[in-house]
């Protein structure tokens, strides 16, 4: 091998363990997010709470927006919002 097929073939491989290793990052980075180890986007103002799965075709939500909660209706012929959750009211515990 000459010398300037050496040194190509070196930075070949550089550039490829460069990219695996962001590549590992950014995928240890997303599990991190989805296992809520990790702080998601700041600014998000819209997130599913809950999900509950009613039958094989519908699923009620529950999504957090903007501090507020609302109920949500999926899979059916149309997807419907139940409307705005209340929020609970504070209770004294004596």
């Amino acid at each position: 091998m000459y010398p300037s097929q050496w040194i190509t073939t070196q930075w070949l491989w550089a550039g490829l363990a460069l990219a695996g290793i962001v590549a590992l990052l950014l995928l240890l980075a997303r599990g991190a997010r989805a296992a809520g180890l990790a702080p998601r986007m700041a600014g998000q103002r819209m997130r599913v709470e809950e999900t509950l799965a009613l039958d094989a075709r519908r699923r009620l939500l529950l999504v957090h927006v903007d501090g507020e909660r609302l109920l949500l209706l999926t899979g059916g012929n149309a997807d419907q919002s139940l409307g705005w959750v209340p929020r609970a009211a504070k209770v004294d515990e004596a």
